[in-house]
């Protein structure tokens, strides 16, 4: 704790001489006047009285400290008087915070970096100033920001996308990291957190993004606590681009799927879905959302070895995924089952030059919804998140 003080000067031997000279004439003119303050030091205890004491500074942490949490609050006091100005900065950026009410306290907002120096630097109003400096701790466990799903640039996503956030570290101050995570749209929506692990969260609207904007993701992790011995060393910004409103349905029953891009119909498909003979060759039905594409893509059985009954290991072009139970919209040359009946493994193909089409119009996070089968799609199936209501995704959250 640096302590400054600015201390009075004592009054001059010269005037208080002047000052003693002026009463011995008063006495010799014909006595003391009555109204004048008595003895020769009331005047100089006067003098005393009207001016104010100096203000004292208080910085913490302590001058010279070379272990200070990140996430400690610097705080700067004067004794008596006002904070004229407090500057706290390390590199040459400065530290944010906030005076109180009376400015004579200033409080940091937000934390500071690891392994980094800073200085202080005070001053009141009446001119007394203080200085201090110190260090921040170096972290055992760096936390930073793995990956962001999907954040690819230049790319436009679809109304449905989730924002998938990966950690470099296992987090167990998942409300301080969360606090930490910021989503800021050009056309507001209400969104929440979802904690999925230790290690990913993820954002995802009450409703559908409104299409064509940009919405920027922050997370100001410098200087916050993920665990013991764990602090952010580095913040990140990402913009994710939402493109059109691209919507299909697809209806197993009636063999059909209807492509809408901004509320207006751009195609209808003859599809054909899954058999249903069994679990595994049930197509879901829920609100997926496009996850990705290939072209082509190896599609292997799964849980079978060659030789196996309804083995298969196959390249199918133009395939778009929608789950991570191995379901695409893809392309077959099965026109005599599209339109008319279900024989597929559980994905939905479609005639190859329409599937091409889709293939080249879908943007990762486009909404599929697909109703018919008796197989609910499950909400952490791939990115099956819009199978919960809002508010069941909000209970995910570490803030709710």
């Amino acid at each position: 704790m640096l302590i400054v003080e600015r201390r009075r000067l004592r009054t001059p031997l010269a005037g208080l001489s002047l000052a003693t000279a002026a009463v011995l004439v008063t006495a010799c003119s014909g006595g003391a006047d009555p109204k004048a303050p008595a003895g020769p030091g009331a005047g100089s205890g006067a003098a005393a009285a009207s001016t104010p004491a100096a203000s004292q500074i208080k910085i913490s942490p302590a001058e010279g400290s070379k272990t200070v949490r990140p996430d400690k609050k610097v705080v700067v006091a004067a004794s008596s008087g006002a904070l004229e100005e407090v500057t706290v900065e390390s590199g040459g950026q400065a530290l944010e915070g906030d005076f109180d009410a009376e400015r004579t306290k200033w409080i940091s907002t937000t934390p500071m970096k690891p392994a980094s120096d800073y200085t202080v630097s005070a001053r009141a109003v009446d001119g007394t100033t203080a200085s201090s400096s110190f260090r921040t701790l170096k972290p055992k466990h760096e936390l930073e920001v793995a990956d962001v799903t999907p954040a690819i640039k230049g790319e436009k996503v679809g109304v449905g996308a989730p924002i998938i956030v990966t950690f470099n570290q296992q987090i167990a101050n998942k409300a301080g990291v969360e606090k930490a995570l910021k989503v800021t749209a050009e056309k507001p929506a209400q969104g929440a957190w979802r904690w999925i692990n230790d290690t990913t969260v993820i954002y995802r609207t009450a409703k559908f993004w409104q299409p064509h904007q940009k919405v920027t993701f922050t997370a100001r992790l410098k200087g916050v606590q993920g665990g013991k011995d764990m602090y952010g060393v580095k913040d990140m910004t990402k913009v994710i681009q939402i493109g059109a409103a691209q919507i299909s349905t697809i209806d197993t029953r009636k063999h059909k799927m209807i492509v809408k891009r901004d509320g207006k119909v751009v195609q209808t498909m003859l599809i054909s879905a899954g058999n249903a003979s069994t679990r595994e060759y049930t197509t879901t039905s829920g609100v997926h959302l496009a996850m990705g594409k290939a072209n082509p893509e190896r599609m292997i059985s799964p849980g079978r070895k060659k030789g196996d009954p309804g083995y298969y290991d196959l390249m199918i072009n133009h395939a778009v995924r929608f789950s991570n139970s191995g379901e695409y919209v893809h392309a077959l040359n099965n026109v005599w089952a599209q339109g008319r009946q279900n024989v597929s493994h559980g994905c939905i193909n479609s005639r190859p030059d329409q599937a091409k089409w889709f293939y080249n119009q879908v943007q990762r996070g486009d909404v599929i919804t697909i109703r018919g089968t008796d197989r609910e799609m499950e909400w952490n199936n791939g990115w099956g998140f819009w199978q919960l209501s809002f508010k069941e995704w909000r209970k995910g959250s570490a803030l709710a």
